[in-house]
Order: C-alpha cells, then structure tokens, then sequence
C-alpha cells in the first residue's frame, strides 16, 4: 500500500479543520499520515487544534448537515500529534519525538501567511525530508471526505497514470449537487470554468481543483514544488499545465467523493458578484500572470479583461479596476 501524506492547509479555519480531520481519520485507507498546516492565523486556529487533539475542544458543525456521519462518531481522544515550527520541519521534524508514537498527526505552524502554494509547500517539504512516500494529498480544510475516497483515489492514479488526480467534487451543503469535476481554461480569454459533465473530462480536462488534489512524487521531482507567486487562485492551474508540458497526465476519480464548502454557504462560486474585493482582485491579477506565462498574454486575455471591466463598472466597482492594473 503507498504511503500519502494528507496536508490540510488552515487560515482562520479551526472549525472546519477540525470537522474535516474527523472524516479523513475514519479513512478505509491506512497508509497515511496528516500534515496540518496553519498559515499563521490570527485567530489562533493552531491552539484550538491541537485542543482538540487533546480532547479538550469539541467538533463544531451544523447541525443541519447531511454529512454529519462522516465525522462521526468522533475519534476517541487524545490523538497523537506533534508540534512543529516551520524551520524545524523542514528538516524532516525531530525523530525522536515522533517515535514516541505510532502515526502522529503532525502540526507545523507556518510563522507567516504566504499563501495557498507556500503553505501547502511548508507540508511538501517536511515530506520531502522524509523521502518515505508516494503521493501527496493536498486536500482543503473545508471538506469532508467519504471513508473510501482516498482508496479510490490512489488506486485509479496508479490504474491510469496519474501525475496529478483529482476527486469529484459535491457542495457540503447540498450533496447531490455537483461542484465539479475539475476545470477548464478558455485558451483566448484566460478564464477558468468548472467541468460539470463527466464526458468533457478526457478532451477538456486543463487542471484538477486544489480542493482534492493529489500529486504524484515523480511530479514534484520532476517540476518541484508549488508556484508561490500567485498566493491565491491559479497555483494549481499553473502546477497542472506545467505537469502536462513535462508529460504528466491529469486524471478525475468519478467515484471519489469529497464534499467542499467553498461556494456552497457564501455562494462565491455560484455568485461571482460576492466575491470580496481582495479575492476579486487578486483573481483577476493572477489571470493576467498565468495568461502571459502559458498562453501568451496576448489580445485575447484584453479583450476578456475589458469585458470583465465592464462588468464591475456596471456594478459600481470601477475602483477594482485600478487596483487590478497598478
């Protein structure tokens, strides 16, 4: 069975951590270990975390939820872990703490918020110094995940080749309803869309979501780590079209389900209108910076941008505009 490391990145997010920790322990896959990172919350999200390890903090959830089952019956407490500072894990963590334990859940803390591709990379590296797996998970702190999603997962990227795989994605708040399969990119335009028929996979497939996105060890030795100039949106774009130019392919699990509430309670993904001002603008940034790196930066991308400017125009958000090409 190959060993994954499960890296969960969390920004403020200890809630949902904690309730997404609860369905990956109750993994049918065994071989694993978790990695959670915390990109210097200002909330203090590590200590609520490792409290709950503890047993001293309980799971909080809606309890409107469909999915409860999937976290419970929550794992007896305390669980092993250990603490990690950022350098110390880059060293691959202190061996003889760990050995204390069976498979310790191991928490670093970031010291700074560089970002989803930085914090994910802080995980990478202290696998990376272990040099003992296969695969990298990198799974979003806001799911939760059916007990055989990780089995089917592994097993169709090793079944089908796959560099970079991905889950199929459902909204927590609404389960049946599908989120995607993965995306594509309007080749002229530079913008991204959700791949919402499984047909379209193998013809359109341009990048698997960061929500479940499991990475081969070859990839990362062959391309490295994360882009990090992006700090949010488009890294894992960027990751997959690099992995496809060194020959790697992308695949979607249809039968690994991982349910993501991204999108679902704040409807960003529905509703790009909610989006924040900061995620807006950011979004738009990093299109031109992926667009001009992969596709050329040409008129196409301009032409889209005027498009989308006349958007926020329309929307009373002319300011955006000026902050996206300063």
């Amino acid at each position: 069975m190959k060993k994954v490391y499960i890296i969960l990145l969390n920004y403020n997010g200890w809630k949902d951590t904690i309730e997404c920790l609860e369905s990956v322990l109750k993994s049918d896959y065994s071989n694993y270990q978790i990695i959670v990172v915390d990109n210097d919350s200002p909330n203090n999200s590590m200590d609520y975390i490792i409290n709950w390890a503890e047993g001293k903090q309980k799971v909080i959830y809606d309890e409107n939820s469909e999915l409860k089952y999937l976290s419970q019956p929550y794992e007896k407490k305390p669980l092993e872990y250990v603490y990690y500072e950022k350098d110390e894990a880059f060293k691959g963590g202190n061996k003889e703490k760990e050995e204390k334990y069976s498979n310790p859940i191991i928490f670093i803390q970031s010291g700074e918020n560089g970002g989803f591709a930085a914090g994910n990379n802080i995980g990478i590296k202290y696998a990376l110094a272990k040099a003992d797996f296969e695969y990298i998970w990198l799974l979003n702190n806001d799911t939760v995940i059916e007990p055989i999603s990780l089995k089917i997962l592994i097993n169709d990227a090793i079944k089908n080749d796959g560099g970079i795989s991905g889950s199929t994605l459902m909204y927590y708040d609404n389960p049946k309803e599908l989120q995607a399969y993965g995306g594509y990119i309007n080749k002229f335009f530079g913008t991204s869309k959700h791949i919402l028929d499984a047909d379209d996979i193998e013809d359109k497939l341009d990048y698997v979501s960061g929500a479940s996105f499991l990475i081969n060890k070859n990839v990362i030795g062959s391309i490295g780590l994360l882009p990090e100039e992006y700090f949010l949106y488009y890294e894992e774009t960027d990751y997959c079209f690099n992995a496809k130019k060194n020959g790697y392919k992308l695949k979607v699990s249809l039968t690994s389900i991982v349910f993501h509430k991204e999108g679902g309670s704040t409807g960003a993904n529905k509703n790009p209108a909610k989006k924040s001002e900061f995620m807006d603008i950011l979004s738009l940034k990093n299109r031109i910076k992926f667009h001009t790196k992969y596709l050329g930066g040409g008129a196409g991308l301009w032409l889209g941008l005027m498009i989308t400017f006349l958007n926020r125009i329309k929307r009373g958000q002319l300011n955006r505009i000026w902050k996206v090409l300063s």
